[in-house]
């Protein structure tokens, strides 16, 4: 039995909440407009997400595929200021997932030498699921952007005028609140498109960090509870109506390197990160990739990313923004 979250537009355009369990009709909560105020009350009242969110369920049905559809679902978090949502994720995490990333970096004079995504990922399935109440080794980890990163379910991935690759990442993301003295509260789970440049990421490993600096989406349902811990999903690429690429993915801590506890204790342990009223999305990572079997996308393509138990499919499109000047003056 799966329960989900959506965060929707109503047919007036007001903010609203949705919670369905399995593929049954979404039930409009009442007295709360985002996932955000719903989770700052069940802290508040010292109850779980999924409690509060069923005594809220009025009968009013939703129909949220219509409502994807028609553009009306939002990301299942965001914040009411964008400056207090970090979108960051963690690499490397997956079983299988060295692969794709040596390809990028290895050394092309010495085949036989190791890289330091090699590396980085040996360290994860040697240390990465450590006993309970030990801590592992630390994973590898990116920062994207803030809340104003965060596409729409349905809405289009925006790739920069100075990009040389706009990619596809499926992954599964944590959504998190930070609690008024600082703890930490897992919402739940949402399909996730990390998308990045993996043109520049190739170029040399130090462009990693300009290479995860775009956009992403999350979405369209957020999963309450404890995430599977084997996860298999599709993704695919869609050009024209017609399917030009497709591959399983897997993911849920069968099927990793590193457990969730580990990878949200080297996000959540710096004190930044630990900020009271502050939201945060967290990708966990993948081991699948398009780019990685020497396919090119192109504006228009559309990503589409499903897997069970997190109910609609999170879809995108590829945009290209337009060439424009960036001038620093002095004062």
């Amino acid at each position: 039995m799966a329960w989900r979250l959506t965060q929707y537009l109503d047919m007036q355009g007001e903010r609203a909440v949705a919670l369905r369990r399995d593929d049954g009709p979404g039930r409009r909560l009442t007295g709360v407009a985002t996932t955000y105020d719903l989770a700052w009350r069940a802290i508040a009242a010292g109850d779980d997400l999924l409690s509060l969110a069923t005594s809220l369920a009025t009968g009013e049905e939703v129909d949220l595929a219509a409502a994807l559809a028609g553009g009306r679902v939002l990301s299942p978090l965001d914040h009411p200021d964008h400056a207090h949502l970090l979108v960051a994720g963690t690499g490397l995490t997956h079983l299988g997932s060295a692969e794709g990333r040596d390809k990028m970096h290895r050394d092309l004079a010495d085949p036989t030498k190791q890289t330091d995504s090699m590396r980085m990922f040996r360290l994860g399935l040697e240390g990465g699921k450590p006993a309970q109440g030990e801590i592992g080794v630390q994973p590898e980890w990116f920062y994207k952007g803030d809340g104003s990163i965060l596409a729409r379910p349905d809405g289009d991935l925006v790739s920069p005028f100075f990009a040389l690759d706009g990619g596809e990442e499926p992954e599964i993301a944590g959504l998190y609140i930070v609690g008024p003295d600082g703890s930490v509260f897992r919402l739940g789970y949402a399909l996730g498109n990390e998308f990045s440049d993996h043109v520049t990421e190739r170029q040399n490993y130090l462009h990693l960090a300009h290479s995860k600096l775009r956009v992403c989406a999350i979405g369209p349902e957020l999963l309450l509870g404890d995430l599977p811990a084997d996860i298999r999903g599709t993704t695919r690429i869609v050009r024209d109506g017609m399917t030009v690429w497709e591959k399983p993915f897997l993911s849920g801590e069968a099927n990793m390197s590193h457990s969730l506890a580990n990878l949200e204790y080297h996000h959540f342990k710096y004190d930044g990160f630990r900020r009271p009223g502050d939201a945060h999305v967290h990708y966990f990572g993948t081991a699948t990739l398009s780019f990685s079997d020497g396919f090119t996308t192109r504006p228009g393509d559309r990503f589409e990313v499903e897997a069970a138990p997190f109910g609609l499919p999170l879809r995108n499109r590829l945009a290209q923004a337009e060439t424009r000047k960036v001038v620093v003056k002095g004062l």
